[in-house]
C-alpha cells in the first residue's frame, strides 16, 4: 500500500532512450531509473479566452510541492500513452473535464535528468464550476493572469519553473522569432 495519498507506485512507465526512442523497457514508479532511462512527463497550460491561466492547488500530503500552486495539469505518461493520449487521460484525471487535442501540437519540450516534459498550451473557455476535481491530488482551481501569478511565485505559494515568465508569452507564439521582416 502507498504511504502517500495520491502517489500511485504501482504506475507503469515506458522507457524511452536519450534520443525519445521507445525502448522495450518498462518501468515502475518510485523504483530508480538508470542514467540512460528517461520517461515521458507532460503538462498541460490551459488559457481562456481573457488570457488567464487554470491553475490548480496540490493536496498538501502530495508529494513534491505539496499545498502549492501550479500549472493547470501535470503527470507522467503510463505505458501505452504517448504525450497527447497522456495530457488528454491528465486532464481527465485531475480536473474531470473532456479534452480532445488532435489538432493541438506540443508547445515545447524541456529536457531534465531522467525524462522529457512536453507542454501542451491550449485555448478553452471553462467554468470553475464545471470542474470535478480529483481528490487525491487537487485541492482547488482558479483562473490568475499573469501579475497574479508573478505575485504568487514571488510569494513562494506557486511551484517555482524557471520559465514561468515565459508561459504567458509562449501561448500565443510558435517558435522563437517574434518579428518576420
Amino acid at each position: 500500500m502507498n504511504n502517500m495519498i495520491g502517489e500511485n507506485e504501482d504506475e507503469l512507465w515506458n522507457i524511452y532512450d536519450k534520443d525519445r526512442n521507445l525502448t522495450e523497457k518498462i518501468h515502475r514508479r518510485g523504483d530508480p531509473l538508470a542514467d540512460d532511462e528517461f520517461h515521458l512527463v507532460v503538462h498541460v497550460c490551459i488559457f481562456n479566452s481573457k488570457g488567464e491561466l487554470l491553475i490548480q492547488k496540490r493536496q498538501p500530503w502530495k508529494k513534491g510541492w505539496p499545498n502549492m500552486w501550479d500549472l493547470s495539469v501535470g503527470g507522467s505518461a503510463v505505458v501505452g500513452d504517448d504525450s497527447r493520449k497522456a495530457a488528454e487521460r491528465e486532464v481527465k484525471e485531475e480536473l474531470g473535464i473532456e479534452l480532445d487535442l488532435k489538432e493541438e501540437r506540443v508547445r515545447f519540450t524541456i529536457n531534465f535528468r531522467n525524462g522529457f516534459d512536453d507542454y501542451w498550451m491550449i485555448e478553452r473557455d471553462i467554468e470553475i464550476k464545471d470542474l470535478n476535481l480529483q481528490p487525491e491530488e487537487v485541492a482547488d482551481a482558479k483562473w490568475v493572469n499573469k501579475e497574479q501569478l508573478k505575485e504568487m511565485v514571488k510569494k513562494g505559494e506557486f511551484v517555482p519553473y524557471y520559465f514561468i515568465d515565459l508561459i504567458f508569452d509562449l501561448k500565443n507564439n510558435e517558435g522563437a522569432i517574434t518579428n518576420m521582416k
